[in-house]
């Protein structure tokens, strides 16, 4: 637990879901938090559906939920993060482009060395604009059926103003099996999300990873870390 001498960092957490369900990488964040695996605080949630799973979630967890319409630019991120007082932003199953900043003026968006996503493929591969969701769980059971790949996974990265494109600090694997289904993909790969996400923000938000927001030669990760 964090003391006022020091307090826990304070994470926004971003998850689209949909209209009836999704959240759940959300809600882990958030037990996490609570049973202390994860040192900080969830100081809120933001979604694009004003009444999906993931306000759902939210209002049942006790955290402070914000819908975000349109329009997204870096006006509307930067005023975000100034109203929830977030230090770091967290992409859970966030779909929409994230507006960054990209100088040193104080150019409105989000901090590139403060924001990271996770992404259910293994990049680069399956990632990019369109590959999202059940997207990229198809495009790999193609692929696997194509003998192009024996495997799936999940992949965490900082953000950049490009889809997918920030410096990789996480990647982990599972074997694909021949009775596997875009469904069966999908499912092996959130729970790897689920067992992993919170363990990796941690280390992020605590200053163990980090970069510098410009230079993919400033990544620094621990001494002996194996997921890269």
């Amino acid at each position: 637990m964090g003391s006022d001498e020091n307090p826990l960092p304070r994470v926004l957490v971003f998850a689209s879901g949909t209209k009836d369900g999704g959240g759940s990488g959300f809600e882990k964040l958030v037990e996490n938090a609570r049973a202390g695996k994860l040192r900080a605080e969830i100081v809120g949630v933001v979604s694009n559906h004003s009444d999906g799973g993931v306000k759902q979630r939210a209002d049942r967890l006790g955290v402070p939920f914000k819908h975000f319409p349109l329009p997204r630019n870096g006006e509307t991120y930067a005023a975000l993060l100034r109203e929830f007082r977030a230090e770091w932003v967290a992409l859970s199953g966030w779909l929409k482009l994230v507006c960054v900043r990209n100088d040193e003026k104080g150019t409105p968006g989000v901090d590139p060395a403060r924001t990271i996503n996770i992404h259910p493929g293994l990049l680069p591969r399956f990632g990019g604009a369109g590959m999202y969701g059940h997207h990229v769980h198809q495009a790999v059971y193609e692929a696997y059926q194509k003998a192009e790949v024996t495997e799936a996974g999940c992949t965490m990265h900082f953000v950049t103003e490009k889809y997918d494109d920030g410096p990789t600090i996480f990647r982990t694997t599972v074997p694909l099996t021949p009775d596997d289904t875009p469904d069966t993909i999908a499912a092996k790969v959130n729970a790897l999300e689920h067992e992993y996400q919170s363990y990796v923000t941690d280390l992020v938000v605590n200053g163990e990873i980090s970069w510098d927001g410009k230079s993919r030669d400033s990544l620094r990760v621990p001494p002996g870390y194996k997921f890269l």
